[in-house]
């Protein structure tokens, strides 16, 4: 299928893929997609030819999601992007800036990471002539970056019709894919910002991750962007008119003793605070989305909602809802690990694969996401009325 095929006829059902940000533990993801790409290809015929880019309509993400989403977007299998990612990884969490180099000072001090070898990567698989615009995406693509120098979350879209697209206010489609897709994992204290030409390049805008803002999970910035009215897409609502599949990167789990949190200083509480607030928007996402649906695979957001089984906006009687909602993921704990693994986890270890950066968990990460996979992704969440018309 072609991007004009997944973007026309707005009364067909459409099929939405929303990926997480998380640094390395992306790598957890694609366990997760492996499995929802085998289920998907045996639905189909079981041609090895198939990709989630032949079913998504929209694939989109925020940070490490959108560099899986527009590699999937422009037709790579996961095994595919599984073997450049592994590479990726530990060229661009591998290389610290040393303080002790003193002509690199201006830089240490901002990042803890050099920008190149992400740069020079994320160049080597999308190419530094491949645009929003270009025919190599072969769907619709959403890469979510927050605009820094105006507090303002920036979906990148590559639909023809978007306002921004190509128009006196913007031209959108003459960004370059790797720097749409570097903005968006800009993420502040790792990698210095990225900065692009907006405005038909009238000014320069400096951008950091879309996960500094309320779309690290981005399912819900994506369904926003496929129905509301300032957007192209236009879609229509109702299950049966649109899947939503969101696939997360893992989580960790709090559970700090009161006595500790009080003794908190500053350091402490700005090392806390990102994790936190990314967290909660995950989980309003989380909680607002499920309430929009009858979801097969529903969290339970908390002890007094629950997962909100009882609950739909919209309707006294929650029978289908206003979309079909999948979300995919799994706890970061010696709790839900060891079992799943087979083997007895430190906190050590749990610490190490939660921390965002740490190349070295990304086989394991890998293999997490594959084992819960499993256990998580049923043929029948994906209906045949999804199913694609040949």
């Amino acid at each position: 299928m072609t991007k004009a095929d997944h973007l026309s006829n707005k009364t067909a059902p459409k099929r939405i893929l929303a990926l997480d940000g998380g640094g390395i533990r992306g790598a957890l993801s694609l366990g997760y997609l492996q499995r929802i790409e085998d289920v998907l290809r045996l639905q189909h015929g079981g041609s090895k030819n198939f990709r989630l880019s032949d079913y998504f309509d929209l694939i989109g993400g925020t940070s490490t999601g959108s560099i899986i989403a527009s590699c999937l977007a422009t037709g790579m299998s996961v095994a595919e992007i599984k073997s450049m990612y592994m590479d990726l990884g530990d060229k661009i969490f591998g290389k610290k800036y040393k303080w002790w180099k003193i002509f690199e000072i201006d830089d240490v001090i901002k990042a803890g990471y050099k920008s190149q070898p992400l740069e020079e990567q994320l160049q080597k698989v999308f190419g530094t002539d491949t645009t929003l615009a270009s025919d190599k995406i072969l769907t619709g693509l959403c890469i979510v970056a927050k605009r820094a120098d105006t507090n303002s979350v920036w979906p990148l879209i590559n639909h023809p019709d978007g306002k921004y697209y190509n128009s006196a206010e913007g031209t959108n489609k003459d960004i370059l894919l790797w720097k749409a897709v570097r903005a968006s994992a800009a993420a502040p204290t790792y990698f210095l910002p990225q900065m692009i030409e907006v405005g038909g390049g009238m000014h320069e805008a400096a951008f950091v991750d879309g996960g500094v803002s309320m779309a690290n999970n981005p399912a819900l910035q994506l369904l926003m962007v496929a129905t509301l009215n300032g957007f192209p897409f236009k879609w229509k609502w109702g299950a049966d008119n649109i899947l939503l599949v969101s696939v997360g990167t893992g989580m960790s789990r709090w559970k700090k003793i009161p006595a500790d949190v009080k003794k908190n200083n500053l350091l402490n509480w700005a090392s806390q605070l990102p994790d936190m607030l990314m967290q909660d928007a995950s989980w309003h996402n989380q909680a607002l989305l499920q309430w929009f649906s009858n979801s097969p695979t529903a969290w339970e957001i908390d002890g007094e909602i629950g997962k909100l089984e009882n609950d739909f906006i919209g309707a006294v009687k929650k029978d289908k809802g206003l979309i079909s909602y999948l979300r995919y993921n799994t706890w970061l704990d010696a709790g839900t690990l060891s079992p799943l693994m087979n083997k007895q986890y430190t906190q050590k270890e749990i610490d190490g694969l939660v921390e965002m950066s740490n190349a070295d968990s990304r086989f394991e990460l890998y293999d997490i996401g594959v084992k819960s996979a499993a256990t998580q992704v049923d043929e029948t969440h994906f209906p045949d009325s999804f199913k694609l018309v040949v």
